[in-house]
């Protein structure tokens, strides 16, 4: 199987990456399409920088830099992968992406990395959710363990 990842540097994307990994490592054949998207540039950064190319080159490294983490956890693992960094429109592309190489699925975090992103499910994920031809997986938090400032039983007494 092959599964398209979308990272975009928050806990849950890498959290993403290392459940398909777990899967791996229980037996699931598959190969790992990273995708990091950035955004468009803004208005302000074209009237300031004057050279798409140099927007293009910068957009492309900051994605490489999101990506890094996860295709190292990948290539530790042994795992096939490829790698992808895409400047647009994060669902379209995404959706792109996952044709171009022929993905049998998505896994993704359910929220992205901004604040209304943790409220509610993603608008990039609900989008995937209902545009992608293929299974969406979603990954959210790992249960937090309980704080330990309480005990979990009462202490005995041997007066």
């Amino acid at each position: 199987m092959k599964w398209l990842i979308p990272v975009d540097g928050s806990e849950l994307s890498f959290e993403a990456v290392a459940y398909a990994v777990r899967m791996a490592q229980a037996g699931l054949a598959c190969e790992l399409v990273l995708v990091n998207v950035q955004e468009p540039a803004t208005f302000y950064e074209l009237v300031t920088l004057h050279d798409a190319e140099a927007i293009e080159r910068l957009a492309e490294a900051a994605g490489q830099d999101l990506l890094a983490a996860a295709e190292a956890q990948v290539r530790a693992a042994q795992l096939p992968y490829s790698t992808h960094v895409r400047m647009g429109e994060p669902v379209a592309l995404l959706l792109e992406v996952l044709e171009e190489e022929g993905c049998d699925g998505v896994i993704m975090g359910s929220h992205g990395r901004g604040l209304l992103g943790r409220t509610l499910l993603g608008s990039v994920s609900q989008q995937m959710l209902q545009h992608a031809p293929v299974s969406v997986t979603f990954v959210k938090h790992a249960a937090q363990p309980e704080s330990d400032s309480e005990p979990d039983s009462e202490p005995d007494s041997d007066s």
